[in-house]
């Protein structure tokens, strides 16, 4: 299915709140954000358009490679770590978000960047339902 041809209102929707989402966030702590969260969620889409927009954004090719393995590497800062512990919280959801993952990140970013990066992993996840069912995959429009 071609969801932004036969939904487009919905479409554009999330397209406004994708970049309201990204406003004040680092470009290379977002693309981290986005592809960690499209990993646990499966979506390949997402997956390929993010590494590809976090080498543009100057990423690194080993710290895209550990990027699923983030917690037994040493490539990732301090607030990088937070912002991907937060994602993998509010990304599993039902498993609720732990005090310690939320403080940390908050110790980490400010409030109104603390706000961004949740809006930035709610709106990625979105993006990757969109998209998993819908069955959209590398290459397609």
């Amino acid at each position: 299915m071609n969801f932004s041809a036969v939904a487009p209102k919905v479409f554009k929707a999330v397209l406004a709140l994708d970049a309201a989402a990204r406003d004040g966030l680092d470009p290379v702590l977002l693309e981290l954000v986005q592809i960690r969260a499209s990993q646990i969620n499966r979506c390949a889409y997402c997956i390929d358009y993010h590494t590809s927009d976090a080498r543009k954004a100057g990423e690194t090719e080993e710290r895209v490679y550990q990027l699923s393995a983030w917690e037994e590497s040493s490539l990732y800062t301090e607030k990088e770590r937070a912002a991907l512990a937060l994602t993998e919280a509010v990304t599993l959801l039902p498993q609720g978000v732990p005090d310690e993952v939320y403080h940390e990140a908050a110790r980490q970013f400010d409030e109104k960047e603390l706000a961004q990066l949740i809006a930035l992993i709610f709106t990625v996840n979105a993006w990757n339902r969109m998209n998993v069912a819908t069955r959209k995959t590398p290459g397609t429009p």
